[in-house]
């Protein structure tokens, strides 16, 4: 009777056995395809689903184009090695935060965009002249120069002519008007505010013209007193500049509206580039919800700002003769360290990649990198690339035949970038620049998208205290930075004022700017709603957006 129970509890045992064998050679091959795929091919783009399979060119050397950039974890000599994957898995481990806290964006407060005009507002009446623009910088400052120049042709009661791009910028870029934004939609779609023409009448071209520097960041009296006056002796005023002409704040609610209307509303790309971002954006979201990075570690930036900290001494050099070289940028001698303590530095990739892992975003997140070629190349890139290796670009993305009619056009190629960024799960500036600026305000029209905004200043510290050993990577500086940025992503919130103690232009240079954040009348918020959701401090002034259904009152918010 025994004797067929043991045989019986025999063979379950051997049956055990080889169930576990199995079960731990499945999991074996399956770590280690996993291990290959993503060490030996970290920027390939993995296998998608037509209509979002990336096309792929052979270059001269038989590599693939999306190969070229990135493909490779190259540790320049002056810097550690990139962490391993083991290490990777262990920081993941530690800072993991839930996938749907990642990617929720902030609470709106029940705001909507608020841009249509007041009852009292009229039609623009009988023109008493012609305002010609010449734009100045790269797209960003020149899409809010237009926007601007549009409230100061309503206050003037100017006809406007198709305002003048920029081509004498650093990036010598021919672009006109209608390559870069719908020529057709933006006269149309702002005739009830202010008379726009393509081109001076031929009567006008001979007369002589008024040209003038309208003074930065000037209100209401400015432009009705000293520049209206002008009409008395000419038909013709040339600006020429546009970039922070009008004051962000003090204006009459129906010109901050008009603001509002003409930058994202009116002021749209041309259908070509709205097509291929629009290309973009459906092949990054093919891998899930992503985060656009915009990495603003390019030589002109870093020329620019002085920032060297992580570079070697020839490329220091090399972008302090770029700056010495620039005659409109006034100032040369730059203490980098000292920039850098204060946060006007951007973040290098690599403590690019110290924050994102920071903040919980897993190895496997999408990132499209929003920028032109970053500075070094593969040789700064190595710590991001082996941290998140699916880093895109539009370069990747598209083929050379897609991005040939835009790549000589760096306006053309940073309207690509700002599209896909708009349209991002998550938006990550490296720098508060032009396009930071700008995307930011674009993202909380829409609803208050989420963007991260990095507190610089306090995170070279804590990065500073990686590199010397005092901090570790891990919990620790994870609980740190996600606190830090807490209020740093995207919620509304008041404009900021200028910086207690500044006078002068010092004053309105310190003021956040109009197109970059929330603002709203606390008088309009009921006491309830108030102790509810305190919002971050600032000046209370008239923006893009209100809580009030019907949208007839002045109070609003950008």
């Amino acid at each position: 009777m025994m004797v067929p129970a043991k045989r019986r509890l025999r063979a379950v045992a051997v049956m055990r056995k080889m169930i576990t064998c199995a079960i731990c050679a499945f999991a074996m091959v399956a770590v280690l395809s996993v291990h290959v795929h993503v060490q030996v091919f970290p920027s390939r783009v993995p296998v998608l689903p037509d209509p979002y399979k990336l096309p792929t060119t052979t270059t001269q050397k038989g590599r693939t184009e999306q190969q070229q950039s990135w493909s490779r974890e190259v540790v320049p000599p002056h810097s550690k090695a990139p962490i391993g994957p083991h290490q990777i898995r262990q920081l993941e481990g530690i800072t993991a935060v839930p996938a749907l806290k990642l990617w929720k964006p902030p609470p709106n407060r029940d705001y909507s965009p608020c841009v249509e005009p007041s009852s009292n507002y009229t039609a623009p009446g009988e023109s008493s002249g012609y305002l010609l623009v010449h734009t100045n910088g790269g797209l960003n400052q020149m899409r809010a120069g237009i926007c601007d120049m549009v409230a100061v042709a309503r206050i003037i009661n100017a006809t406007l002519v198709v305002p003048e791009l920029d081509k004498n910028s650093f990036w010598q870029d021919t672009s006109n008007f209608s390559d870069v934004f719908d020529e057709d939609y933006f006269i149309s779609s702002l005739a009830s505010d202010v008379k726009i023409v393509r081109k001076l009448p031929k009567d006008m071209l001979g007369v002589t013209k008024a040209v003038k520097h309208f003074r930065s960041w000037s209100g209401m009296d400015y432009y009705q007193e000293e520049i209206t006056s002008l009409w008395e002796d000419y038909k013709v005023i040339r600006a020429a500049k546009s970039d922070s002409r009008l004051a962000n704040n003090n204006l009459p609610p129906d010109i901050q509206k008009l603001r509002c209307r003409a930058c994202y509303e009116a002021l749209r790309f041309s259908p070509q580039i709205e097509a291929m971002g629009k290309l973009l954006v459906d092949r990054m979201r093919a891998y899930g919800p992503y985060i656009a990075l915009h990495l603003r570690y390019e030589k002109d930036m870093l020329a620019f700002s002085g920032c060297t900290h992580g570079l070697s001494a020839s490329e220091a050099e090399e972008l302090k003769k770029i700056r010495d070289d620039t005659s409109y940028w006034k100032i040369k001698d730059i203490d980098s360290e000292e920039q850098r303590s204060k946060g006007y530095c951007p973040l290098t990739p690599t403590e690019v990649a110290m924050f994102l892992t920071a903040l919980g975003y897993p190895s496997n997140t999408p990132i499209y990198i929003a920028a032109g070629e970053i500075y070094g190349g593969d040789a700064h890139m190595g710590e991001l690339l082996s941290r998140y290796p699916l880093l895109m670009s539009k370069e990747k993305l598209a083929s050379v035949e897609e991005l040939e009619p835009f790549r000589k056009h760096a306006s053309q190629m940073a309207a690509l970038d700002y599209i896909v960024s708009v349209a991002s799960a998550v938006f990550i500036p490296t720098y508060s620049g032009n396009m930071a600026r700008a995307v930011e305000g674009h993202r909380r029209y829409l609803g208050h998208r989420k963007t991260v905004s990095p507190d610089r200043k306090l995170l070279v510290r804590l990065f500073d205290k990686v590199e010397r050993g005092k901090l570790k990577e891990g919990k620790n500086l994870a609980t740190r930075v996600i606190e830090l940025h807490k209020k740093r992503q995207g919620s509304p919130r008041k404009r900021k004022g200028p910086i207690s103690g500044t006078k002068g232009m010092d004053r309105f240079r310190s003021e956040e700017a109009f197109y970059q954040t929330s603002l709203y009348s606390q008088a309009r918020i009921s006491p309830k709603v108030e102790d509810e959701q305190q919002p971050e401090g600032g000046t209370a002034e008239a923006g893009c957006g209100s809580r009030d259904t019907e949208c007839t009152y002045d109070i609003c918010e950008l």
